[in-house]
């Protein structure tokens, strides 16, 4: 389940922010940002996977960390490593779009302003009912369920063009984040092929090609296929 407080900021969904808050890597504050961190072991074979979260305005840090479960100011598997900052501008349902509020009616029912944080708290109450599934249902699910809901960039946010997002243009915490990220890749990759050889590379392209094709192919093959 949720937690429902956070101890530096009282009740999760409810603070608002009064102007935008500075990016505080030390504090794991990274206001309206997607942010990424390695996966032991998977990350060291294949540098492109990792697990993903979306800020609230006040920079928690909110991700899907296992069935029915969406983690609150306690990113999974440590420290961010790389983030993107998302300018609200560009979200349709953010009161900062085109410098008025953005009325959204949801199926016939009253309008509601759909703030930044509005839209982080309907994707958590949809994800706090959801199984977790590393190929089907995942952290990189809920950050696009979360885009799509605020209209960033029209929308059409999925798994393949998130982590095509974070791994070309995310920026690096600092040298240390960088280092913890890519030299475990380095060096066990490189210890593979020196023992493994041609044997070791046939089999990390075989799988990372099944890696690659099944995202590709659930996402824009299958759409039903990877919950969004």
């Amino acid at each position: 389940m949720e937690q429902s407080e956070d101890p530096e900021h009282g009740l999760m969904m409810k603070y608002t922010s009064p102007q935008p808050l500075q990016i505080d890597p030390e504090r794991s504050r990274f206001p309206c940002c997607i942010v990424w961190t390695p996966i032991p072991v998977l990350s060291w074979f294949v540098p492109f996977i990792g697990h993903m979260g979306l800020c609230r305005e006040d920079g928690v840090i909110l991700d899907f960390a296992g069935p029915n479960f969406v983690c609150v100011d306690n990113f999974t598997f440590g420290a961010v490593a790389r983030y993107i900052r998302i300018d609200e501008g560009k979200c349709y349902g953010s009161p900062k779009a085109h410098g008025k509020e953005y009325k959204q009616d949801e199926g016939g029912t009253d309008a509601l302003t759909m703030t930044w944080d509005n839209a982080l708290k309907k994707g958590t109450q949809e994800y706090q009912h959801l199984a977790y599934n590393i190929l089907t249902c995942n952290c990189h699910s809920f950050v696009a369920n979360n885009l799509n809901r605020l209209k960033f960039r029209n929308g059409g946010w999925n798994v393949v063009n998130l982590a095509a997002m974070i791994f070309l243009k995310g920026q690096w915490v600092n040298k240390a984040a960088m280092a913890r990220s890519l030299v475990p890749f380095v060096l066990v990759f490189g210890t593979a092929l020196y023992f493994g050889g041609v044997t070791f590379l046939a089999f990390w392209a075989f799988f990372t090609f099944l890696l690659v094709g099944w995202f590709l192919l659930g996402t824009y093959c299958f759409r039903d296929l990877i919950h969004l």
